[in-house]
């Protein structure tokens, strides 16, 4: 046995070898094929730093930039019945939920939370397009109404983020049956004369549109934003005829009056301050005024229980 080539050869080309390259490290933008950075592009908020499209942003990711020092707390929301028609198509409801929530790490696909937005308390909703298409269900019926509910009783405008596919279809009726249910939550807002806010991401679609996503009191869209009912595709084949460039993006539909403003991503934070503060009668924010510094992990609690001193955000 020759120790040398046997062991010490090995030991030597395993120190020298070229290091595999996990593949979470660069993501390639869908719009211009540009390969990017994973640190760059979370720091420039999922938007490409090449052609400035905006890519799937997670609830969490969202509130993180979007609260003082991305401090928030959980508003706890109602679990419906899992598998109320015990729907199958090549897999089971449940099987395909248990998917779902094991590659988003969520447990459904809306998250409710509560903090405080340029000094501004608010109650905020958020639509993850990453679990099964953001479709709504009687989940996220829930979720909009505990949203309302819990603004409702502390008195707080209600910031939404919509992205969804539409209803959820292993639920049928059950999910068609969340339109009326969300718009009456938003009537709740209405009649305590609290601020509603709907930001419209990529894409919303379906029942989400027909519903609570074009209720607000404003209504903003991200650039680029697929906003509709039934899709250019489908439109095209019933009128057999050649829509317009841009059809149903969010530039075309602020052109012809159906939103208020279309923002970029790092502006949306500061526009949403500036407007939550005119809506509540408050003066514009102070420059100075600074939130809270951001911690290394942010401290995330469940509403109605006692919070920690470290997710607390100390007022001056």
């Amino acid at each position: 046995m020759n120790w040398i080539s046997n062991y010490v050869r090995p030991k030597i080309n395993s120190l020298f070898s070229r290091r595999e390259v996990p593949d979470n490290l660069w993501t390639k933008c869908p719009e211009c094929g540009t390969m990017l950075f994973h640190r760059e592009l979370s720091e420039n908020l999922n938007v490409c730093t090449n052609c400035d499209h905006h890519m799937n942003f997670t609830p969490r990711e969202r509130f993180a930039a979007l609260f003082d020092g991305g401090v928030f707390v959980e508003v706890k929301v109602p679990e419906p019945i899992t598998d109320p028609l015990g729907f199958r198509d090549q897999k089971k409801y449940p099987d395909r939920l248990k998917a779902a929530q094991k590659a988003t790490a969520e447990k459904e696909a809306m998250l409710v939370a509560e903090g405080e937005i340029g000094r501004t308390p608010i109650i905020a909703a958020a639509q993850d397009f990453s679990f099964m298409a953001g479709s709504m269900g009687m989940y996220v019926g829930n979720a909009i109404i505990a949203a309302a509910e819990r603004a409702v009783k502390l008195k707080r405008p209600l910031v939404l983020f919509s992205a969804a596919g539409g209803a959820r279809m292993q639920e049928g009726i059950l999910s068609l049956m969340q339109m009326p249910r969300t718009t009456v939550a938003v009537e709740l807002l209405r009649e305590a004369r609290l601020p509603y806010i709907v930001v419209l991401t990529h894409p919303t679609t379906g029942g989400v549109t027909a519903s609570y996503a074009m209720l607000g009191d404003v209504h903003i869209a991200e650039p680029g934003a697929l906003i509709c009912f039934a899709g250019p595709r489908v439109i095209e084949q019933t009128i057999r005829e050649k829509l317009p460039e841009g059809f149903q993006r969010a530039e075309y539909l602020l052109d012809h009056g159906m939103l208020d403003r279309v923002t970029h991503r790092r502006k949306m934070r500061d526009e949403l301050v500036a407007i939550l503060r005119m809506l509540t009668r408050q003066s514009p924010a102070v420059a100075g005024d600074l939130p809270a510094p951001k911690t290394d992990v942010a401290p995330i609690a469940v509403a109605d229980t006692p919070v920690t001193p470290k997710t607390k955000v100390e007022k001056k």
